[in-house]
């Protein structure tokens, strides 16, 4: 058994339907396409400032008060 109870050899020959289906070169396209956008997301991750990074030096933080309540729907029509 393999995973969630399908074999390797089951595997093995969805893969081969896969190769044929799209070409060895579309599925390097398509690898190293999603590659570069997890990579892209990760950077972008990563490079994002923290809400504490955003104040200047020497700035304090301020306090902010909650408002309690419920939030009310109102019906529109369009």
């Amino acid at each position: 058994m393999g995973l969630g109870g399908i074999s390797i050899w089951q595997l093995l020959i969805i893969l081969v339907i896969v190769v044929l289906l799209f070409g060895t070169k579309r599925l390097g396209s398509m690898g190293s396409d999603l590659g570069a956008a997890i990579r892209g997301f990760r950077k972008s991750m990563q490079d994002e400032p923290k809400p504490e990074d955003k104040r200047l030096p020497g700035e304090e933080p301020q306090n902010s008060e909650v408002i309690q309540g419920e939030a009310q729907r109102s019906e529109e029509k369009h």
